[in-house]
């Protein structure tokens, strides 16, 4: 069983927190002297180097499981390398390499001895190889979609090929937003909510723009298959498809970060213990409370003011005329008085009086 497979039996909350104890117990022994006192549990000081050591220890783990992703897919294999071809070859390569296997491992070859079933199983998994590289169509889709493509049985040409991948991407991204929309409204997946969505957005895109395209993309061509070649120690660089298997993983990888990582950022240990979410959701309350209060208080604002405007009005209620009148002077009380009151206005008036004052003869009015 892989790692993930033991660390889902184990479960999240168990072995990353017995982990992170014990190396909270190392690092003091490495950084306090004998006879100096150690941060004990229940203080704030312990509190934060927990939340930071339990961060390194999921961050890690994190960085493993995309390691042992890319080790589990160059230990499979691809069709290229069964053949030893680079994933240049052209079909007649193929054809010639696979001619050159068949004298070593033909079935005839190895009859009557021990592994002769063995054998027979290579033998016809290189022709299987062969088939799919030396067929144009088949190799296309073989590239972007992996040894799934074999139990395509009614598909034929490339556009028979897309178009079933394309089946398959589209329901595989319609349960995964479902399934993240349905956690959201249960209360889960808090923490990046937004990017979570960002996340599986870019991985839909780049998976469709892998399979739809005649040729890799640019990232992997470009960056990430030169980089393999140059360190990866005689490593085949990566297929579309396990591009794509990777780039899942990853896009896993983070989410499980934002899951595990995300809400111990912001946690609260002011009190001795690891308090996720306490601190903002206090914010949040505080906030919404304070905004509820502002919205009563402008409402009642809003009715007394129109109480006293309808008292100030009650003499005219009857005389149609007056009450226009009144409402006229009142619009330009409220315009004047709205210009009057700007900063702008009143600093022109300001210098202009003081310009009057400082040009009027003496003893005129205004002066003093």
């Amino acid at each position: 069983m892989s790692s993930s497979g033991i660390l889902s039996l184990l479960g999240w909350s168990f072995l990353p927190n017995l982990v992170t104890g014990w190396l909270q117990s190392f690092y003091y022994s490495l950084t306090i002297r004998a006879g100096d006192p150690k941060p004990q549990p229940g203080t704030p000081r312990w509190a934060e180097h927990r939340r930071r050591i339990h961060i390194l220890v999921v961050t890690v783990y994190l960085l493993y499981t995309i390691y042992e992703a890319d080790y589990d897919l160059q230990n499979a294999g691809s069709f290229y390398t069964d053949l030893g071809l680079p994933i240049t070859a052209t079909s007649k390569e193929a054809k010639t390499r696979f001619r050159r296997l068949a004298a070593l491992y033909h079935p005839d070859k190895v009859y009557g001895s021990e592994n002769a079933e063995g054998a027979n199983a290579f033998f016809v998994h290189l022709k299987t190889a062969h088939d799919a590289l030396v067929e144009p169509a088949k190799r296309f889709a073989y590239d972007r979609f992996g040894p799934d493509i074999l139990k395509w049985r009614h598909c034929v040409t490339i556009r028979d090929y897309v178009m079933h991948g394309a089946q398959s991407l589209v329901m595989y991204y319609f349960v995964a937003a479902m399934g993240m929309y349905g956690a959201g409204l249960l209360g889960y997946l808090e923490w990046g909510r937004f990017e979570r969505w960002l996340v599986l957005g870019i991985l839909f895109l780049f998976e469709a723009y892998t399979v739809t395209r005649p040729y890799a993309p640019p990232v992997l061509t470009n960056m990430v298959s030169p980089l393999i070649t140059r360190f990866g120690n005689g490593r085949a660089p990566y297929l579309q498809f396990q591009a794509i298997a990777l780039a899942k993983k990853l896009a896993v990888t983070i989410y499980l970060a934002f899951s595990q990582i995300g809400p111990l950022l912001s946690a609260d240990t002011s009190g001795g213990q690891i308090v996720i979410g306490k601190k903002g959701a206090n914010e949040e309350a505080a906030l919404k409370q304070n905004l509820e209060r502002l919205e009563q208080l402008t409402k009642r604002l809003d009715a007394d003011t129109t109480n006293v405007l309808q008292l100030e009005l009650a003499p005219f209620a009857g005389d149609r005329d007056a009450m226009e009148i009144t409402w006229g002077k009142v619009k330009e009380w409220l315009v004047h008085n709205t210009i009057r009151s700007d900063v702008m206005v009143r600093d022109a008036m300001g210098r202009m009086f003081a310009r009057r004052r400082a040009d009027a003869p003496a003893g005129a009015r205004g002066t003093r």
